[in-house]
């Protein structure tokens, strides 16, 4: 009992504050629409705002507290700004592209903070009137953190009461059930987005002021937090408060526990159970079938060939590339040795992301998986550079059948997170499984398995980019064949595909495998390039690149992954050298990009080129 209770009871005042963030994030979603990725941003701000606001009020209960809700209101009327200036001007785009544009603005605050505060941890002083604790049944209880179990049941009564005792939140939820009838009922859909993304930023910055009494203010809270979230919102069921709650006290405790008796398996057990229970509920333990991502059956432009003159670019392009040898200095190769193998990795996402409609938020798992096979054969097997060549994207291929299966038996953002969970499945395997994997020493030395004629950066050079060109004529060609016009059907009218004789489960299923078998691919040359593996191959980062990267080309465009692929590696690179707030301007790039032509840089072109309705 002596520690069974205070790690029941700090799993609760987790979970609690876990609650605040999710609900948040669980409001928007339910009228917006918006899978907000800068809400941990949010989160983050409302730590910091907390750390200096508490520092100028005098050391009182009344001043600590009043400062902590004052910071929540601060973030609000951030979040007020972010709506009003950015999200407005995309709601009516694909949420995907709403995910990338918070996506830019989480960069955005990363740099601002670190500008405003600093890069060292803050710490923050214990909160006054509860800095003791308190004995139950024979155990010591922190007194801050029966606050904080206190906190979430009395912000869930009141966010009841604000839903179901107020005009307000009828209107609400009538929106979130049918927005356009809310509105032709006489409901300001404008001003109910924005007071309720203004609700879960500060439900957000409320969160983030309540933890700095426990922990240090640091610049990956944002990230650490999202990704919590995203899970209880998910297992909850997207837009259900009351889901909210209850997954937020199903990972609170397995987050108190994992630490206690399985101190291996705390990194993965969060998404074990967002696994399991999309797998068991696809919408999650109280979401309803009528929550799930906008954009089935919006119909897309045809994919139709290029013609003569883009052809004839197209080869003077890869001309240059291929003559870079002869020209370009060691470091000029590395770039663009990196962006082949990023191109490959971008493509295979692509493939069943715009051709197939298949959004994932784990593509890094396959990306890592072909990695790590090949590196795993290379250092107990000694296995040549040709046959983890061979290995990596078979092993990534398997990997991607089976996290297929569960994938597509669930829907829009559901299915999207079950990706995010194998690939957070992975990365906590490579991390932890340390006598195998290295864990974040990483596997080195590979560089040793490759022939002697290909240690030479020219060679290594010509091998990716040849690989790569033949990785991206074979997915065009299957984008122009039978199998790939069966899969944008599916994607267009999935019932119509099926009532002509398609199966379309099995043709997203053998998308599915083959962008990951290709995404295998990519991770081997990328592993061999570097010389080593590290779990950062599995990371959301990853996996947020190649997103990144797809949607910065144009989604509905074949040529989009590689032009997507080029801009980002060298903006980002080219930054990194020129700027330390290299985020700043990038995060920018991002908006701008999405707010002025979200049809990304291939869909620009193809528009100044007058031909709208073809898709190269």
């Amino acid at each position: 009992m002596d520690l069974f209770l205070p790690q029941l009871l700090t799993g609760l005042a987790y979970a609690s504050t876990l609650f605040l963030v999710a609900a948040g994030l669980t409001i928007i979603f339910g009228v917006t629409r918006v899978v907000n990725f800068a809400h941990g941003s949010l989160y983050m701000l409302g730590a910091y705002l907390a750390y200096t606001i508490t520092a100028e009020l005098p050391r009182t209960p009344v001043g600590f507290f009043g400062g902590l809700l004052l910071a929540g209101v601060v973030v609000a009327i951030i979040g007020v700004a972010i709506e009003v200036l950015i999200l407005r001007r995309i709601y009516a785009a694909p949420e995907i592209f709403q995910l990338l544009g918070t996506f830019g603005i989480v960069l955005i605050v990363q740099d601002l903070v670190l500008w405003l505060w600093g890069p060292e941890d803050l710490f923050a002083p214990r909160a006054p009137g509860l800095s003791g604790a308190v004995e139950i049944a024979g155990a010591l209880v922190p007194q801050y953190a029966l606050f904080l179990l206190a906190a979430g049941p009395v912000v869930f009564v009141l966010l009841w009461l604000l839903f179901h005792r107020t005009q307000w939140g009828i209107n609400v939820r009538a929106a979130t059930q049918d927005g356009e009838m809310a509105e032709a009922l006489g409901v300001d859909r404008r001003r109910l987005f924005t007071t309720v993304f203004a609700l879960g930023a500060f439900l957000a910055g409320l969160g983030g002021a309540l933890q700095i009494p426990r922990e240090s203010v640091t610049l990956q809270m944002d990230l650490a937090v999202i990704v919590e979230a995203f899970v209880v919102v998910v297992v909850g069921g997207l837009g259900s408060i009351g889901g909210a709650l209850l997954a937020s006290i199903l990972i609170g405790l397995l987050h108190a526990f994992g630490i206690w008796l399985l101190p291996q398996s705390t990194l993965v057990l969060a998404f074990l159970a967002m696994a399991v229970v999309l797998v068991i509920r696809p919408y999650g333990l109280l979401g309803r079938a009528q929550v799930i991502a906008r954009g089935g059956g919006e119909l897309h432009a045809p994919f139709i060939a290029a013609d003569r003159r883009l052809k004839l670019v197209a080869a003077a392009m890869l001309a240059a590339a291929a003559s870079a040898p002869l020209w370009a200095g060691d470091y000029l190769l590395v770039v663009l040795t990196d962006i082949a193998i990023l191109a490959v990795f971008a493509a295979s996402l692509h493939f069943f992301m715009g051709l197939g409609g298949i959004t994932s938020f784990g593509h890094a798992a396959f990306f890592g998986a072909g990695a790590y096979a090949a590196a795993l054969l290379a250092k107990y097997a000694q296995a040549p550079f040709f046959a983890g060549l061979i290995a990596g994207p078979l092993a990534a291929g398997a990997v991607a059948l089976l996290c297929g299966w569960f994938v597509l038996r669930a829907q829009g953002v559901y299915a999207a997170m079950l990706t995010l969970a194998f690939a957070q499945i992975l990365w906590s395997g490579a991390t932890q499984w340390i006598d195998v994997t290295g864990g974040d020493n990483g596997i080195l030395g590979l560089w040793n398995g490759l022939p002697p004629w290909l240690t030479e950066r020219n060679a290594y050079f010509l091998l990716t980019l040849a690989l790569a060109v033949a990785a991206l004529l074979l997915l065009r060609r299957a984008a122009y064949a039978p199998f790939g016009v069966a899969l944008r059907a599916v994607r267009d009218a999935r019932a119509r595909a099926e009532a002509s004789g398609i199966d379309a489960q099995r043709v997203q299923w053998a998308a599915f495998a083959a962008g990951g078998l290709l995404a295998g691919l990519a991770g081997v040359l990328n592993a061999y390039q570097k010389g080593s593996v590290f779990p950062n191959s599995l990371s959301i980062a990853q996996s947020l690149d190649a997103l990144v990267m797809v949607l910065l080309g144009g989604l509905q465009t074949l040529v989009g992954p590689l032009l997507g692929a080029a801009a980002y590696h060298a903006l980002a690179v080219e930054l990194t050298r020129g700027t330390e707030h290299w985020r700043l301007v990038l995060g920018v790039a991002i908006v701008l990009l999405v707010v002025v032509f979200p049809q990304g840089i291939a869909g620009f072109l193809r528009a100044r080129l007058e031909r709208p309705a073809a898709t190269r």
